[in-house]
């Protein structure tokens, strides 16, 4: 299964509801890395070998720097604040950390909903 990093954007409710489904995550609070620039956030959760996941546009861009240049992470996945609901947000994640491979999303941005 993927394992996942919630960066601050992303509401307390949508990891309790991960959670409750048994997905393994981290948030960037939890980690305290919620005040790091967008570059180091990513940084960290490619580090921890974790997907990215984020409601921050500012990241999206980030990652797709990241894919001009060749540089690696562990992918990240984005969901636009006003286009998922909470509850659909946390049955698509946990939909793609139950069958997903991280070969699936390395390197990539993944855009929710499905």
């Amino acid at each position: 299964p993927l394992k996942f990093y919630l960066d601050h954007h992303v509401p307390r409710s949508v990891a309790i509801g991960l959670r409750l489904r048994n997905v393994d995550l981290v948030t960037a609070y939890e980690d305290r890395s919620h005040e790091l620039p967008d570059p180091e956030l990513l940084d960290r959760a490619t580090s921890l070998d974790r997907v990215l996941v984020t409601q921050d546009d500012d990241l999206v861009v980030e990652a797709a720097k990241r894919q001009k240049l060749g540089v690696h992470f562990t992918g990240v996945i984005y969901a636009h604040q006003q286009s998922v609901s909470i509850g659909q947000l946390v049955l698509d994640l946990a939909f793609i950390a139950e069958v997903g491979a991280s070969e699936d999303v390395e390197n990539q941005v993944t855009f929710l909903p499905l």
